[in-house]
């Protein structure tokens, strides 16, 4: 047995791969192009400028979905020589592109909410509202898709976010349209738009906080690394834990690395495989590599906390 023995082992049974939610992307991007489609020709019969950008505004959804979609695909595929870990954190940059897409949907809104309370126009009539009426029920029936993987994966969280949130933009259309033709208050349009982007970047914020925390590797939202460290310290023959590093591989799941000193010798294949277990169901760690040590005389170069 040499002095520092690697093993690595994981859950056994767990999946790698993300959620398959390949129908609902297929069936929420052939909404979407739908939905745009509509959105042009309307526009062009109603000369409504407003319907015909938002056309443009839904591409860029669609352009989310597409991404979110390929993203899922490709972290399914398995390891190469120059992709050792496949190609799983592509669903990491999935959702920090959906977030920044959203960001820069919020300030499109804004500007053109600001410009409209500056200079009030004519607000499109029963037409804008019917369509804006076909997208709630078009990007609401896409958010539900995605809505039972929002909280496993946020890939999956940043297509739903995009979805719901076009459908509450749709929805303060309608609302807006039907007070200004009640009212004749045009500047109601620009209120409820800025109002629906505050909204929009109130809810964002976490998302985009997250995946920009995930594409550092930043320890998962969930996972405290002290509690990590403290639940292994108490491992029957460990006695202390040094090099300890927790990240996401993927949106979906979580790596750990370690070094054990545990004096007593070599715990066996076994115990590590119940460690890498209770690591999984307490942690939702599912990839643990820990290096065992078993001289507390000698030193480990990677011991002090500030050395990665």
């Amino acid at each position: 047995m040499s002095e520092h023995d690697h093993d690595d082992h994981e859950h056994p049974g767990h999946n790698h791969a993300p959620p398959d939610f390949g129908a609902a992307f297929a069936i929420g991007i052939a909404l979407n192009v739908g939905f745009v489609a509509v959105e042009v020709v309307y526009g062009l019969l109603a000369n409504s400028v407003a319907l015909v950008a938002d056309a443009g505004h839904n591409l860029g959804d669609v352009l989310g979905l597409v991404m979110a979609w390929v993203a899922s695909v490709l972290a399914r595929r398995i390891p190469t020589g120059s992709h050792t870990y496949g190609l799983r954190r592509g669903t990491i940059l999935a959702a920090l592109a959906n977030a920044m897409l959203l960001l820069v949907a919020v300030g499109a809104i804004i500007v053109e909410g600001v410009r409209r309370l500056i200079e009030p126009a004519p607000v499109a009539g029963v037409t804008v509202m019917v369509v804006a009426a076909v997208g709630i029920a078009v990007n609401g029936i896409t958010a539900w898709l995605f809505a039972a993987g929002r909280t496993e994966d946020i890939n999956l969280r940043a297509a739903f976010l995009h979805m719901a949130y076009d459908a509450l933009v749709s929805l303060g259309v309608v609302v807006a349209g039907g007070l200004i033709l009640l009212t004749g208050w045009t500047q109601l349009d620009a209120l409820v738009s800025l109002g629906v982007a505050v909204v929009i970047l109130a809810g964002t914020w976490g998302l985009l906080r997250e995946s920009v925390g995930m594409s550092l590797d930043a320890v998962p939202a969930g996972i405290k690394s002290e509690e990590v460290r403290d639940f292994i310290r108490r491992w029957p023959g460990v006695t202390s834990v040094h090099d300890l590093h927790i990240w996401p591989m993927s949106t979906t799941e979580t790596a750990l690395t370690c070094h054990c000193l545990m004096p007593g010798g070599h715990p066996g294949d076994a115990t590590l495989v119940e460690l890498a277990h209770e690591l999984h169901e307490h942690f939702g760690i599912s990839h643990p590599t820990v290096q065992i040590e078993l001289d507390a005389h000698t030193q480990c170069a990677l011991e002090p906390d500030h050395v990665v």
